[in-house]
């Protein structure tokens, strides 16, 4: 492939406007005219006319979604970088059809799994009720919850759910866990017991949510689920939005039929500032912040700048995987 003198690049939704500064992008000097947008478009047609000149888009995890209907008008896109290792927001099939090779960057689980704790301890002692107090002048308000003797359900126990069982002991707590193909020999090999779908719901006092976003997955848990939980358990989800059906979520917590919520993520992010979920006081909810640390956009930023030299000069990447 022979690369124009100067590739046009765009780094979309850089919302720290920091992109430039975690990364070395020196090695595109000369070859690649960069320009940062640190702001988000929700509106097809507007994202559209904004990329049109662009040949290499970098895409920030599920940001801004790329589907065929944007792909399909964006004739010089050349190559999309996305951060992490996977991206179900963009249209794998139709940049397939178009021959645009999708590249991935690399990813550590660590920032979401100390996230989560860092939520659901926070749910427990009330901290963003009880810091509210404090600044208002106010003192010791509430009542926390000891971990230590409680039940952790994990619906998933994979790379994050495993690693969330192993702290989960070491508070005294108790694991259990459920997903669609979970076998025993896993729950075993990180302490958890297996329980079947309803169980998880009915037993968990803190029910954390660490399953990939599929067809499978997506609306997983609604009214039904959410009934079954105890009126003192907590739901924690930092995985996506969509696992969770948001009608049922917002009737849940709005007639406190448990006793909240810890979130990090949603059906439409950024989440439109009338939006229900912003209204809810037993909702403690974050903007999707639980991969966003310092080490892992050097990371991210690192890797975009690799895959777009190694493109510039002629590697050939892999088709991404399909997402089942």
């Amino acid at each position: 492939m022979t690369a124009s003198p100067l590739v046009r690049v765009a780094i979309l939704d850089d919302y720290q406007n920091v992109a430039l500064k975690l990364a070395d992008w020196s090695p595109l000097a000369g070859r690649a005219e960069i320009t940062v947008f640190d702001d988000h478009l929700a509106d097809a047609d507007a994202v559209v006319r904004r990329l049109a000149p662009f040949e290499v888009l970098c895409v920030m995890r599920e940001r801004t979604p790329l589907p065929r209907a944007v792909i399909e008008r964006l004739p010089k896109l050349k190559l999309i970088v996305s951060t992490g290792a996977r991206n179900a927001s963009i249209d794998l099939k139709a940049t397939l059809e178009r021959g645009i090779p999708v590249a991935t960057t690399g990813y550590d689980s660590t920032p979401t799994v100390e996230f989560s704790w860092a939520l659901l301890m926070a749910a427990a002692r009330h901290i963003p009720a009880e810091n509210a107090a404090f600044r208002a002048g106010r003192w010791q308000e509430s009542i926390g919850i000891d971990l230590a003797g409680k039940t952790l359900g994990l619906l998933g126990l994979g790379k994050i759910g495993s690693r969330m069982a192993g702290i989960a002991h070491a508070f005294g707590m108790k694991t259990i866990a459920w997903s669609e193909n979970l076998t025993a020999e896993r729950c075993a090999e990180f302490g958890t017991e297996p329980v079947a779908k309803q169980q998880l719901f009915a037993r968990s006092d803190f029910l954390c949510i660490h399953l990939v976003l599929s067809k499978r997955s997506r609306g997983l848990v609604g009214a039904a689920e959410l009934g079954l939980m105890k009126p003192t358990a907590w739901l924690i989800n930092t995985s996506r939005g969509p696992i969770v059906q948001e009608d049922a979520l917002i009737a849940t917590l709005s007639e406190q039929r448990i006793a909240g919520a810890a979130v990090d993520v949603y059906d439409t992010e950024p989440l439109p500032p009338d939006h229900p979920l912003r209204k809810l006081p037993n909702l403690l909810a974050t903007p999707h912040i639980g991969y966003v640390t310092e080490r892992m956009y050097r990371t991210f930023y690192g890797d975009t700048v690799k895959n777009i030299v190694a493109w510039l000069d002629g590697m050939e990447f892999p088709q991404a995987a399909l997402p089942s």
